[in-house]
């Protein structure tokens, strides 16, 4: 006989398990204290680190990530995955928490497919942000932390939101989340064209979070790189980011490129002789005035 039965001895709760959230309010903190202030007071401290990215440009969106996980000063894992598919469609950047994210991507991905079997097609990319946004706003102030792009191709084109665990609910052409996101954002600025060419969009994304990983410490391991066309998303590749901040180095950036065009030839310069034979160029006139690989788990939803 078990020793539960001779003790007479019964569970607290004889609830089931729920593949439901719990309402707000019924977290399990001591009696008679405010969740909101026993999370901010006594919850866990550990400082967060990633490098992500999107953009939207002509042929698309291209989101790309690094691989490396950290758990305060320590690396968690080094190899895993920040770019989560939630459909065909649309997939998403995480940045945050881990737990939290793959949590609610999993609701979102529930959420999504229910919308889709009662109203016979999916949400637009708008419309899985906003679903996003008001379901993580209801637990606002309970140290839930997602950060996450969401990137998707729908029938208005590419489309690109960023939405934040607070309920923030963002539209543009370029989100940059995570520790390492300086650093991107100083990449991105300065290369992104709405009409580059596909070839220069993976070269740039590379190029961000190689960059990123080089300075961030909490950044690192590998950069996937998966880019939405109208198709559906596709995996590009996975290039260790130390090896492709060595090769990318080495390529002509384009401040290099800029700085090449503008040198003068100084054989033409003012107040200088010629090398070739004739008399000395005249001087420039004055200016007029105000002249100025995947990995085999990651499957199509």
């Amino acid at each position: 006989m078990a020793l539960q039965d001779v003790c007479e001895w019964q569970a607290l709760d004889t609830q089931g398990a729920s593949p439901h959230l719990p309402q707000v309010g019924v977290w399990a903190v001591p009696r008679g204290c405010d969740p909101q202030t026993f999370l901010q007071i006594h919850g866990p401290r550990l400082a967060h680190g990633t490098t992500t990215l999107a953009f939207r440009f002509r042929h698309g969106v291209i989101a790309a990530a690094d691989t490396r996980s950290s758990c305060g000063n320590y690396v968690e894992c080094p190899a895993s995955r920040k770019v989560i598919p939630v459909h065909q469609h649309l997939l998403g950047t995480t940045s945050g928490t881990s737990a939290d994210c793959v949590t609610w991507y999993r609701v979102l991905r529930r959420e999504l497919r229910l919308r889709a079997l009662r109203e016979g097609q999916l949400p637009s990319v708008a419309g899985a942000a906003k679903l996003l946004s008001v379901m993580m706003s209801r637990y606002r102030g309970l140290d839930l932390c997602v950060a996450t792009a969401l990137c998707g191709w729908d029938r208005s084109g590419p489309a690109l939101f960023y939405v934040y665990s607070d309920g923030t609910l963002l539209q543009g052409n370029i989100f940059s989340v995570g520790s390492g996101s300086p650093y991107a954002y100083g990449v991105l600025d300065r290369g992104y064209r709405y009409d580059m060419s596909t070839q220069e969009a993976y070269t740039l994304a590379r190029r961000a979070v190689a960059h990123a990983t080089h300075r961030d410490a909490y950044s690192g391991g590998c950069v996937d790189l998966f880019h939405v066309r109208e198709s559906g998303w596709e995996y590009v590749s996975r290039n260790d980011a130390w090896v492709l901040y060595s090769e990318l180095q080495k390529l002509p950036g384009p401040e290099k490129e800029g700085e090449e065009e503008a040198t003068p030839d100084r054989a033409g310069e003012v107040g200088e002789p010629s090398a070739g034979p004739g008399p000395a160029p005249a001087p420039a006139p004055a200016p007029a005035p105000g002249d100025s690989r995947m990995p085999a788990e990651i499957e199509t939803l």
